[in-house]
Order: structure tokens, then sequence, then C-alpha cells
């Protein structure tokens, strides 16, 4: 293989009012034609700023403070504007993680494909159809003359990605930047796009940069791998070797919190990391203040559950106030007898229909049926993983437990006693206290417009957990604390932490209402894999500590193996299997499993856990 792209001693630096940051420190990289060579490491390791300094688009004010960038013996550091133009797209592709934003979404499929393909070649309107029909069929995208004409929305995310891969293709290019072109791909839809990678690479002969922070995907296609962290090159050299006997500590401890098929490890090991606070961020605290003052206040929970109960069925038997002393005595039993039980919650026969009976031209619409007829059992302090692709009704199911939708059939008991739909939950009602959902995107769940000691003291205002602001402000320091995050952290807004920060905080605000029962929906997904790492110890931790029985949403099959006690898969609104983990993941029943385990990327490479 002939060398395509070499990148000797590169930096990159960004002016801030603080001084010059350094987004790149003297980094080397080289990629053959024909090959695809992998760039991994955490959030702010460089990987992206590699890709932006090559094709020309580093983000303003930032600026190649020194090195070179040889690309088929041109140094393309002195390139003018107008020929780095030239050069994009013609020469050098570029595939962006979201294809959402990639597109235009006033513009057909069509269009965007025809307009790409005449900017640089001089071909007419049907010749470059023809052309962009050949491109959607070579990356494998089903009835291509009859749906071309369809718009963005219109398309699946996979679908979406396989356009935007013809849209890179459209000019022949010699070198593709890919960067994390499957991070929100189902299992299934990532194996196939892996796999089309691969086979334009070989069969095209073209060279791929392929950034990632997923270490299976690495491991699954590429031939050699750069990890990245701080802007530096930690380690390089082919893939197998990298990641089967890595030399340096750091490479060492990300691929030791890579979860894993293969084995179940009790806790992940500590990524080697900087501290993420500066000491005048952990210098400020609140007097008495501690993880260890928070694990008490939450542990304090079956006094809390008598009243709460006790309150309920007093505002229900407003009217029947000489039966003060029967409800008193009712509730104590009830309590006992729900410790006891073994399953905190059962589902059956649910159904969620949206849209049903909405009237149209044709009569009143049929519905679309989300979830249909799901049946299982939960029993109290242990973790069910629920796993699925894309539209398998995994949220939809979090979503009608937590009362966010109602059912349309069926029921669900917690404690024994019938769960209401949510429109049927008075504010008094215990399970808004019990039941809390940790979401998939911090960012959104989170208000950014009020400081996180606001945020996290909400649930203890509405469900009155405690007497006055001081106590409040120390439970909130606390528990802070409790989920390794510094006191002074409730000073500040969401928009100022990290991704893995802030679902920290997420999980805060959901423990500060002494919840029996935590439903995370794909808590991880967004995060880097050290970052992944600390977050499914922190869950572990806070289920052994307090007896948490958690609903644990996720695709990443790997994860579920890390967490899970028992596995359900659904699949179009529909439970296919249900299983004890182990079982699960050394002899799923279903095809369908089955199929999801063997199109989980490989981790073979790997050393062996330990």
């Amino acid at each position: 293989m002939t060398s395509l792209l070499n990148i000797v001693d590169l930096s990159v630096k960004f002016p801030t009012r603080f001084g010059e940051f350094i987004a790149l420190n003297h980094v080397d990289l080289a990629v053959r034609a024909g090959e695809i060579h992998g760039l991994v490491g955490e959030s702010g390791a460089g990987k992206s700023t590699v890709g932006a300094a090559i094709i020309g688009l580093l983000q303003s004010p930032g600026y190649i403070s020194g090195g070179e960038i040889h690309f088929l013996g041109d140094d393309l550091t002195t390139l003018t504007n107008d020929a780095h133009h030239k050069l994009r797209g013609q020469r050098i592709s570029m595939i962006f993680q979201d294809p959402q934003t990639s597109l235009n979404p006033l513009l057909t499929i069509a269009t965007q494909l025809v307009e790409t393909i005449r900017q640089h070649a001089d071909v007419s309107h049907s010749d470059a159809r023809r052309r962009a029909v050949e491109l959607l069929e070579e990356t494998g995208l089903q009835d291509v003359e009859n749906r071309m004409d369809e718009y963005p929305h219109q398309f699946s995310g996979g679908m979406r990605q396989r356009v935007v891969i013809a849209l890179a293709l459209c000019s022949n290019p010699e070198l593709i930047i890919a960067d994390e072109p499957t991070t929100a791909l189902d299992v299934s839809v990532q194996k196939q796009i892996l796999e089309l990678i691969r086979n334009l690479c070989t069969e095209r002969n073209i060279g791929i940069i392929l950034i990632t922070h997923d270490i299976g995907v690495i491991n699954e296609i590429t031939d050699s791998v750069t990890v990245l962290r701080s802007g530096r090159v930690i380690e390089s050299g082919n893939t197998a070797a990298v990641l089967g006997e890595p030399k340096d500590k750091y490479t060492k401890a990300l691929l030791a919190a890579v979860p894993r098929l293969d084995k179940r490890l009790h806790r992940f090991k500590n990524i080697v990391s900087d501290d993420e606070f500066s000491a005048e961020d952990t210098s400020w605290r609140i007097d008495d203040a501690s993880a260890d003052y928070a694990s008490t206040w939450l542990l304090e929970k079956h006094s809390l559950q008598k009243t709460e109960q006790l309150s309920h069925e007093l505002e229900s038997r407003m009217s029947n106030t000489q039966r003060l002393a029967d409800v008193s005595r009712s509730m104590d039993a009830s309590f006992s007898n729900a410790e006891s039980e073994q399953s905190i919650l059962s589902v059956s026969n649910l159904a969620v229909t949206f849209n049903s009976g909405q009237p149209s031209w044709f009569g009143k619409e049929e519905g679309f049926k989300a979830l249909s007829n799901i049946n299982f059992d939960m029993q109290a302090g242990t973790v069910l993983g629920v796993v699925g692709e894309s539209g398998s009704g995994k949220s939809t199911l979090a979503k009608a437990i937590v009362g966010l939708v109602d059912p349309s059939a069926g029921s669900m008991t917690f404690r024994g006693k019938k769960l209401p739909p949510g429109s049927a939950r008075m504010r008094s009602h215990p399970v808004r206290r019990q039941i809390q959902m940790v979401f998939q995107d911090p960012y959104s769940s989170l208000n950014n417009r009020r400081t996180v000691e606001d945020i996290i003291a909400e649930p203890i205002k509405f469900y009155g957990l405690a007497n006055n602001r001081r106590e409040i402000r120390k439970l909130v320091a606390s528990v802070l604390e409790l989920v390794e995050m510094p006191q002074r952290a409730m000073l500040k807004y969401p928009h100022q932490f990290s991704g893995g920060q802030r679902q920290r905080i997420a999980v805060a605000r959901a423990l500060v209402a002494r919840p029996d029962f935590l439903i995370c929906d794909e808590p991880t997904s967004a995060l880097d894999v050290s970052i992944q790492a600390q977050m499914l110890n922190l869950l572990k931790d806070l289920q052994e500590a307090f007896g948490l029985s958690i609903l644990f949403i996720s695709h990443n099959l790997a994860v579920i193996r890390q967490m899970a006690d028992n596995v359900v898969v659904l699949r179009n609104g529909n439970l296919i299997e249900a299983a004890e983990t182990e079982q699960f993941f050394s002899s799923p029943a279903d095809d369908y499993s089955q199929m999801l385990l063997r199109e989980t990327p490989s981790l073979n490479l790997l050393q062996a856990p330990v």
C-alpha cells in the first residue's frame, strides 16, 4: 500500500482570553491507501481537531501553529482557502457524526446528491442522477429509484448515514475522514455501516481515518490505531499490537474501562486522568455536609414510606375520618408485606398505543402500537436490563412505568399495589417519589437557567423532605459528594460541566427523592468509555448501598452484561425474550437475540479482563 497522508509534528492552538489552548501538541500520523486508521481517545483528546486540520475546517480562531500535513506529497498547511476548498470534497471527503445535521432537511436526497456530483464534475443533470442512483445502491440502500426523491426525515438513522456516505463518495475521493459515523446507530445498523466502510476501503483502495471513542469499532475494522490524550499521541501502531499488548499505562487503563461481553466484572478500573476540578473547587464546603450524611439520610426510607402511604390513604378517605386508626394499622401492615414481597414491579399484558381513535379523512385512526402484550416480573433490589433496537419500545416502557405516558391496555403493580396511570397519580401518591428516572441526555433534562443547587433542591422541596433552607443546602452538597462531585458544583449551571458530570448531577437529582425504583434510559450512551466506566461503577455502588431496584435501558449489550441481573429483549413493541443475564449471554433462545449478540462489535484483540 502506498503512502497517502503523513502528518508530522502537527500542533494546533486556540487563542483565549486566558492564553492559548493547545488542542494538538506535536502529533505524528500516517495513513496508507487501502487502510483504515483509527483515532481513539476521550472527549477533548483532539480526534476531531486532527480531521478538521486535514480538511481545512478548523474553527476560528484556531490555527495550525506548527508541523506539516502531506497529502500525496503536497503540504496542506501551505494551501490558500480557495485551494483547500477545491481539495475538500473532491480528493478528501468527510462523514460527520450526525447525518441529520449533515443533510439539508428542505431538499430531497436526489437533489443533494445531484448538486454535489455536478459541483465536482461537468456532467448533465440526468447523468448526475444516474450516478447518484449507483452510489446509493453501492451503499446498500434498497428501492433507490423510488426513495431518492424523498426527504431526509423520511429515512431511518442508518439509511441517512448511507446517504451521507454516498455524498462523501460523489467526487471519488482518495481519503475519507469518518468522524464517529456509528455512534447513534443500533448494533445491527452499526454492523452494516462498518462492513460498508470496510468494503469501500478495499474495493476503491482509499484511505480512511475513523474517529471514534468506541474500542469495539476500532477492534472490528481498523488496520492501525492512534491513541490520543489531551492533544498528544500516547501510542500508535498496528491495531492488534496496540489493543493486545498496550505499552502505555493510559492505553491500558482505557482498555480496562471497556465493558466486555465475555465476562462480568464487579467493577471497572478507574481511568488514569487529571482531576476534573481545581483545588479552589474542592476547598468550598458547607459545614457538616458529606457523602456519609447523604448515605444516612437516604437510608431513612422505612418511616418515610409509612408516612407517605398513610398520607395518601387519608387524602383519599377524607370523609371517613372515624377510620383513622384502622388506616394507620393497615399502613403498617401493608409496608411490612411490601418489604417481604420479592416482586417490586409486575407488568401484565401492557400495551401502549399512540394516536388511537384520532379522527382522519377515513374515520378514526387505529393508532401506532408502541407496546403490545408486555409481561414480566422484577424482583426488589435487582437490575433488569431492557435491550432492543431503536423503535423497539424501550423508552415507551420506561415512560409508562414512570407515568409519562398512559397505557392503553394491561396493568402494572408496584410493591403489590396496582400502579395507576400517570394522569391519575395524585401529588401525594407515594410512587411519585418512589419511582425516579435518569434520562439519556442530561443536557436537555437539566434546566440550564437554574443552578445545580436549585435543580437538586427541587425534589426535596416538592416532596417536603427537609424542614428549612439550611437543611436543603446541606442535603444538596452531601448528595453531590455522594455522586463524586465537589460541593462547589452546586453554585454552577449545567452548561459549565462535561457530559459525564451532568449525568452525575441528574443521578443526584433522582436520588434526593429517596426512590426505591430507578429507571435509567441509556444513561451512558453519549459518554466516553472512561466516563461510562465511572458512571457504571457509581450506579453499581448506589444500587448495592441503598438496595435500589433499577430498570436499565441500553442498546449496548456489553453494558447490560456488566449491570443487569436479568434481561428482557424488545422488538417492534413485543417482548421477544426474558432470561437471567448469564443464561441470556451464554445461550440466547430467540433468533433475534442471537443476532444482536452476533453483530455486537468484537473485542477479541483485547487482553483478557482482570
